[in-house]
């Protein structure tokens, strides 16, 4: 194969093309973000709190300046993550097989669809709900001071495990045909699997209150409910193509 024949050298001189691309893609996305739409950006981010009657602050000379860089970068990301995404696949894609690039061409679309599903999920539904309960029904009699900066941070580290838990299908759904669970497996370790989905709503949500950890564990139960339904269709259709001896 193609990758096979390359040296070490190019194979570092590819990677470092393929870094410097992803970063130049990077720079010209967070200039477009920053200089083109920054405030509308930031109008959006901090909409739900804002819905609370809750106005944001800052406490340095330099902290709202910073924030908005920040938050052009993270938009950034997603405006260059077609670019980044095709030129990390042209490095690794010499090295691929006939089948194994077929399965990478079809999982990629469902990974980014449900990581985006993911993230919407967690802002419009989850995000506003947990605000609520933390600026309003728990912190009642009480006047909120709540810096951008912090509440950008909060945002981000909220939101964003949403994106990776709504993987969580695919992931079944691989190693179902890989072989490695099977339907039955999920189903009967139920019990254990709720519990290390709690465990890891506690680590993920960036706050210690139970309401905001339940916020993120009740999806990803019905995440995981999805995925035991998937697997047995994954199974189911591969049983019926070795019947057939497909």
């Amino acid at each position: 194969m193609e990758d096979k024949s390359m040296t070490l050298t190019e194979h570092l001189e590819e990677l470092r093309r393929v870094l410097l691309v992803c970063l130049v893609a990077l720079g010209i996305s967070t200039i477009i973000t920053y200089f083109g739409f920054r405030n509308q950006l930031l109008a959006l981010l901090t909409q739900p709190v804002k819905d609370l009657g809750v106005s944001l602050v800052y406490i340095t000379p330099w902290e709202a300046f910073f924030t908005s860089i920040k938050a052009s970068i993270l938009a950034a990301v997603f405006l260059a993550l077609p670019v980044i995404l095709w030129q990390i696949w042209s490095f690794i894609l010499p090295a691929l097989h006939r089948h194994e690039r077929r399965l990478v061409f079809i999982i990629m679309p469902f990974s980014l669809l449900l990581f985006f599903g993911g993230i919407a999920f967690g802002y419009f539904v989850v995000l506003p709900a947990a605000l609520r309960f933390l600026l309003v029904t728990a912190s009642e009699g009480f006047q909120p001071l709540i810096t951008i900066s912090r509440y950008i941070g909060f945002l981000v580290t909220f939101v964003l495990p949403f994106g990776l838990v709504f993987q969580l299908p695919l992931v079944v759904v691989l190693l179902t045909r890989l072989g490695l669970i099977s339907p039955q497996f999920l189903a009967r370790n139920r019990k254990l699997a709720l519990l290390i989905i709690f465990l890891l709503a506690a680590l993920l949500t960036p706050t210690p209150d139970v309401v905001s950890q339940l916020l993120m564990g009740l999806p990803m139960v019905g995440l995981y409910e999805s995925s035991i339904w998937l697997s047995f269709l994954v199974r189911r259709r591969q049983e019926k193509a070795e019947s057939e001896g497909i």
